[in-house]
């Protein structure tokens, strides 16, 4: 039961770090980023993949912490790197649960 609230917790600080670098970065109030940004795919990746398939506590809370500071940044940035990196993490979960 722990586990779970850590990881709620990971996610809660991700999220609010997320959103104040985005605020950060774009001060103007309505921006529609069209564009992919790569390095935001990258963190996705490696957070929603620590997340769902390290198995270890410390790992998935960062894995979530990461995974929450790209999806919490102000809406219309990260959806794209975020579903992305959902994608990827369900792939490898469901390789690695069909192998063993």
């Amino acid at each position: 039961m722990l586990d779970y609230m850590i990881y709620i917790l990971a996610f809660a600080v991700g999220s609010i770090l997320g959103l104040v670098y985005s605020y950060k970065q774009h001060g103007e109030p309505f921006v529609a980023v069209t564009e992919f940004n790569v390095p935001f795919a990258i963190i996705s990746i490696i957070g929603w993949v620590l997340g769902f398939c390290s198995g270890n506590i410390i790992l998935s809370a960062i894995g979530f912490l990461l995974a929450g500071f790209v999806m919490g940044e102000r809406p219309g940035y990260g959806r794209k790197e975020t579903a992305l990196g959902l994608i990827i993490a369900i792939i490898v979960y469901l390789v690695l649960k069909c192998s063993v």
